[in-house]
């Protein structure tokens, strides 16, 4: 079994299958999950002391919050599954 690790800024990485959601901070109810995370000890600070601009939501309930643009991390999600389908598609010809 095989781990995708997903850049996500600052050389910190995330298993891109235990991450459920990519979302933008500047709502409300986004703070608020941060807050909230922040306080049950389930926040991960990716950001190196920069500016939040994109939260992941894992599965395990984690908050990771990092400085890079959302729409940068789902394109590194889809060319990381690209590169996944590759493989399958080179390792079925042999």
């Amino acid at each position: 079994m095989s781990c995708r690790l997903v850049h996500i800024g600052f050389g910190n990485m995330v298993a891109a299958d235990r991450v459920v959601a990519i979302i933008n901070p500047a709502s409300a109810p986004m703070r608020r999950l941060r807050d909230e995370a922040r306080e049950s000890g389930l926040l991960v600070d990716a950001t190196q002391g920069r500016k939040t601009r994109a939260i992941l939501v894992m599965d395990s309930k984690h908050v990771v919050i990092s400085a890079i643009q959302p729409e940068t991390i789902s394109a590194r999600f889809m060319d990381a599954s690209d590169e996944e389908s590759a493989e399958k598609i080179k390792d079925g010809d042999k």
